[in-house]
């Protein structure tokens, strides 16, 4: 019995050195195995809401920065870029660059990120702005490296299976982070590389957010600002009424209400 054991474990020892790349192959088809083989220097945080923004230093078009201290406790939106000099993120962020007063107005502070170093952003800026009829001054973090890419994870699985193949530099997708005065992550959006966001909502969507904190309550879709909002579902009525106002509650369900604030 111990021989054929000892046969049969040889022969498996055998089989996987005569192959070395089917070990490989089944570690690659591994979640755990590719998560980590996108982080260099070990597990990804997940990144969930309500997580702390991880935080970096990184040198940016305006100085060298440590993001948590940037933050600030301030709202803040983190967006990432694939590549200098690309078609759609050129009008993004001469959109983003417009729209400064509108996000100073609410207390936040805009940053992106792009896949290149400093001296190609400085040159992609001027071009923005050009282009654009606008002057960008919030900051735009240079990660060659994708280091902080990885970080918050704004890769792609095909660039994943890409890099595990056959290596290369993997581009970084078109994500958005909103991030509280505590650190928090509030929001995430992410866009493949191919589609250009909409700044009206990253505003609508942050004034959502403010309005929740600030008045305890939910927004329904496509909420503006000045509309109706929503009575959380743990409120009752009843208590709705005291303290929105008796007649400032539109009851439409139980579990439906309607008040103005």
């Amino acid at each position: 019995m111990a021989a054929t054991l000892t046969r049969t474990a040889l022969r498996a020892s055998t089989s996987r050195l005569s192959n070395p790349h089917s070990t490989f192959a089944a570690r690659q088809a591994s979640p755990i195995f590719r998560r980590f083989l996108a982080t260099p220097r070990g597990e990804q945080p997940r990144l969930r809401i309500g997580s702390e923004a991880p935080n970096f230093q990184a040198k940016t078009t305006n100085g060298d920065i440590d993001f948590h201290q940037w933050l600030d406790n301030k709202w803040a939106i983190l967006f990432s870029h694939p590549a200098d000099f690309t078609p759609v993120c050129t009008t993004e962020l001469g959109a983003f660059a417009k729209l400064k007063d509108e996000f100073e107005r609410r207390g936040v502070q805009m940053i992106g990120l792009s896949a290149n170093d400093l001296s190609s952003h400085s040159s992609w800026v001027n071009d923005i702005n050009d282009l654009s009829s606008t002057t960008l001054t919030f900051p735009i973090i240079a990660d060659a490296t994708r280091s902080i890419a990885w970080l918050y994870d704004m890769i792609s699985t095909p660039d994943l299976e890409k890099l595990a193949h056959s290596g290369g530099v993997a581009f970084t997708i078109r994500s958005v982070f909103i991030i509280d005065p505590a650190k928090k992550i509030r929001l995430t959006m992410m866009y493949p590389a191919s589609t250009g966001r909409n700044t009206a909502e990253v505003l609508r969507v942050v004034d959502a957010l403010q309005m929740a904190d600030g008045k305890g309550v939910a927004t329904p879709v496509d909420w503006g600002v000045g509309e109706d909002v929503i009575v959380p579902a743990a409120v009752s009525t009843e208590e709705a009424r005291r303290k929105f106002g008796e007649g400032n509650v539109r009851e439409v369900r139980p579990y439906l209400r309607f008040t103005k604030v």
